[in-house]
């Protein structure tokens, strides 16, 4: 036997194998009703919807942000992404930038986190002391006071527990713990992803 001698042995050629006959049995079973196709499409669309929601509000979310409070740091107008559940795994703390519930009008604000649980923060002549020790602040344009909104020259303010002190970056225009105190744990909704 040569290799030009046909072989039968009843097996399909490479050709026939990839390609079977349009009137072959598989032809009718591969149709997939309508009505099927249409649930399987139904219910793609609400396990999508679903997880986006569920994501977006609960995991990670964007958000834009609005002002000048934060600069340089953040941008007025860009768009940052909020991470809502790092809080879960841990605490927030100092230097972490979280949207917060902001307690004189309700509305959503972007701040720094400088000080925590049981902390003191004693503001005077421009500069910030957490607990006896000045705040080494890199991220403040060069020369960047932080005043105390009252007519004092200086002020303690001291962190009860689950309470955190928050300063926007851009202290000359930032409403921020200097006016309405110490923030509790439940008006933080996330970090910032920078």
């Amino acid at each position: 036997m040569n290799a030009d001698t046909p072989i039968n042995s009843g097996s399909l050629t490479g050709a026939q194998a990839a390609f079977p006959s349009s009137t072959s049995d598989g032809a009718a079973r591969g149709k997939i009703p309508l009505r099927r196709q249409l649930t399987q499409c139904g219910v793609v669309t609400v396990l999508a919807l679903a997880s986006y929601l569920i994501i977006s509000h609960f995991i990670l979310q964007s958000v834009r942000v609005v002002g000048v409070s934060m600069m340089p740091t953040l941008k007025n107008s860009g768009f940052y992404l909020l991470n809502r559940c790092v809080y879960l795994v841990r605490k927030p703390q100092p230097n972490d930038i979280v949207v917060i519930r902001d307690p004189l009008d309700q509305s959503y604000s972007v701040k720094r986190i400088i000080a925590g649980n049981g902390d003191a923060v004693y503001l005077n002549a421009g500069r910030v002391y957490v607990n006896g020790r000045v705040l080494a602040e890199p991220y403040l344009s060069p020369n960047m006071p932080t005043f105390v909104y009252e007519h004092h020259p200086e002020t303690v303010i001291r962190c009860r527990q689950d309470e955190y002190f928050l300063l926007g970056d851009n202290r000359l225009n930032s409403t921020d713990s200097r006016a309405y105190g110490p923030v509790p744990r439940q008006n933080i909704l996330g970090a910032i992803i920078h």
